[in-house]
């Protein structure tokens, strides 16, 4: 089975799908536990006063708020895979996710500058997610923001079927983010 996920900040859209596209499982994954800021670099360290929710935080501060949300991304994320895979009859053997530049600064004062700070929460859960698939064993493929044109392209006339057919098969919802997920998967089949 491979999983592709369409996230956003504390939660994700995953669709579970055999080799030949087939979607076995959908679901909303919550990736972070209760009363924590699902962006603590954008919302509360970041550059615009018109964003955050609290007091103005010191690096120091901020860092420890980072630390606290990723700590809870890593046990939430963790619970939300471990339900997934056992609702399950087969292994999850691949995650796919967007893709992310691997030379993305980790330091907290340097996130909560701009252009960083718009993009730092939405890594760090790409990175956290990551990491649990690895502890996992599954291969971790990472794809670009024009996945379902690409699926589109190597699924050919088959292409509205499988991407577009769920909705009609499994009902709704079937969203943006679900053919998305789903294109991930496609994608990362063909890429073993």
């Amino acid at each position: 089975m491979r999983l592709g996920i369409s996230h956003h900040l504390g939660w994700a859209v995953a669709v579970t799908a055999t080799a030949d596209h087939e979607v076995v499982d959908r679901r909303r994954l919550e990736l972070i536990g209760p009363g924590l800021p699902a962006a603590p670099i954008h919302h509360e360290g970041g550059a615009y006063e018109l964003h955050r929710t609290g007091d103005d935080l010191d690096d120091n501060a901020l860092a420890e708020l980072v630390a606290k949300v990723r700590a809870s991304v890593m046990t939430t994320g963790a619970a939300a895979l471990d339900e997934l895979q056992a609702a399950l009859s087969e292994p999850i053997v691949s995650i796919s996710l967007q893709a992310w530049p691997h030379d993305f600064p980790q330091d907290v004062a340097v996130q909560r500058r701009v252009p960083y700070e718009s993009r730092a929460d939405s890594i760090m859960y790409r990175e956290v997610l990551a990491e649990l698939a690895a502890t996992r064993g599954w291969t971790v493929h990472l794809y670009d923001k024009d996945v379902e044109q690409a699926a589109t392209r190597l699924l050919d006339a088959r292409a509205d079927d499988v991407l577009r057919g769920p909705r009609a098969t499994i009902g709704p919802p079937w969203t943006k983010d679900h053919r998305v997920a789903l294109a991930a998967t496609v994608i990362a089949e063909r890429a073993t």
